[in-house]
């Protein structure tokens, strides 16, 4: 997230807004304050944490709430696994604070700079079959709502918004604090190594299966899959992680800083995108270590790209992942970034898109100075003959319309949503096209 001039813009480069106003709450009482004023001006009010989602869920054209400065652990109890963090945390922080606690997130994405707010409202994930994605670990939180009020949502209080809320678009409210169900902090045996593609779907499910997170990479123009499983162990396992200057080479000057030239290069000539991604999964992707959960599960991308991912049957997963490798083939696109396929399990939050159903997700991707549009429109065609439905934070297309079919408690949250924001102040574009006006 940057501002420039004024102007707030996401990690992306493809949402900005110039809001009326801009503050910076350090407490949830600041908070509340600024929602009051908001309301007594009659301007809309949104937070914004990381600006790590690529669709404009968090533009703020009035009120715009910087919630850098709200961080940090409120509270932690080793007995229970319970930590309770103010909503700015980012996640890239919260391993160092539940540290002394001995406890760790029970899973996590790959990326780890959003806010724990952010996360949890646009439903991020990470992989593992028996995993839900990280609004499945809240089990209580506070927001302000739109009469400038505390509310509490947990197990003793309105327990029954919990599903709703966790995984609420902020629309329901300004999120201030977040109560986590953790777990004992634990290690993670990786596995990161090459197989040929057509392996890799066949025997798709058994892989899935066998480890405790599994996902894989395929870099288009290749008949490689860049596969990475992974299996929890106590935190008391050895470990033995990656060399530093090995982690340097693969993470940085490869994954990154040769990546980034090659994606600017390849917009002018894209005929060496082939060629590219023909060595990239030759020189990267193979290795072994063990390592803290959190340094394992994420990592580092520092090259600006975005997104479109959809969530999809389990089943659907390797049929709808030839259709997109086919997709690439009949129109000769030139396709620099890797195709993701990652998994979760089925869960209870309302506007989850694991919702009632083990998943699989298939990310795709663009160098952020390309133009995704001819790509992701016909992938997310594809994507939705397969029963797909689309990832909050990344970019798509779809109405209110068109996303009640596939939410069985859409109308439900749309209800809730009524009650506590009747007058629409954490609205914005986005939200009046994913849930109505």
């Amino acid at each position: 997230m940057t501002r420039i001039g004024g102007t707030w813009q996401n990690w992306g480069r493809s949402a900005q807004v110039k809001p009326v106003r801009v503050e910076r709450p350090r407490t949830p009482e600041g908070v509340q304050r600024a929602v009051r004023a908001a309301v007594a001006h009659t301007l809309p009010i949104k937070a914004v944490g990381a600006g790590h989602s690529f669709t404009d869920i968090a533009v703020a054209p009035g009120v715009l709430l910087e919630l850098d400065d709200l961080q940090g652990l409120v509270s932690a109890d080793a007995s229970t696994g319970r930590a309770t963090f103010l909503a700015g945390t980012r996640l890239h922080r919260i391993p160092r604070l539940l540290a002394p606690h001995g406890l760790a997130m029970e899973n996590l994405g790959d990326i780890d700079r959003q806010s724990i707010s952010g996360a949890i409202s646009t439903g991020t994930h990470g992989t593992g079959a028996r995993f839900g994605g990280l609004a499945t670990q809240v089990v209580g939180l506070t927001l302000v709502t739109a009469t400038g009020e505390f509310l509490r949502i947990d197990e003793q209080h309105d327990p029954e918004m919990l599903p709703a809320a966790a995984l609420g678009l902020g629309a329901l409210g300004i999120i201030v604090e977040v109560t986590l169900q953790c777990v004992p902090a634990f290690v993670l045996q990786a596995v990161d190594e090459p197989a040929p593609l057509d392996e890799v779907l066949e025997t798709l499910d058994e892989r899935v299966a066998a480890s405790d997170h599994f996902e894989f990479y395929w870099f288009p123009h290749t008949e490689v899959a860049l596969t990475k499983r992974q299996t929890r162990m106590p935190e008391s396992t050895r470990r033995e992680p990656l060399p530093t200057v090995g982690r340097w080479i693969d993470e940085t000057l490869l994954s990154n800083g040769l990546y980034r030239a090659v994606c600017a290069t390849g917009r002018i000539v894209p005929a060496i995108t082939p060629p590219f991604s023909r060595l990239a999964v030759r020189v990267t992707g193979d290795r072994r270590y063990t390592d803290l959960s959190h340094r394992v599960l994420t990592q580092s991308r520092t090259v600006r790209f975005r997104e479109m991912e959809y969530a999809l049957p389990a089943e659907n997963v390797v049929p709808a992942f030839r259709a997109v490798q086919a997709l690439i083939a009949e129109r000769g696109w030139r396709i620099e970034f890797p195709i993701e396929v990652r998994f979760a399990a089925a869960d209870d939050r309302w506007l989850s898109t694991a919702h009632g159903r083990a998943s699989g997700y298939i990310a795709v991707h663009r160098y952020w100075r390309a133009d995704p549009t001819a790509y992701f429109d016909a992938v997310e065609q594809i994507m939705r003959e397969y029963d797909g439905r689309p990832h909050w934070g990344k970019l798509h297309t779809l109405t209110a319309e068109e996303l009640r079919g596939g939410y069985p408690r859409f109308d439900d949250f749309l209800a809730l949503r009524d009650r506590l924001d009747p007058d629409r102040l954490f609205s914005n574009r986005y939200l009046e096209r994913v849930l109505g006006s």
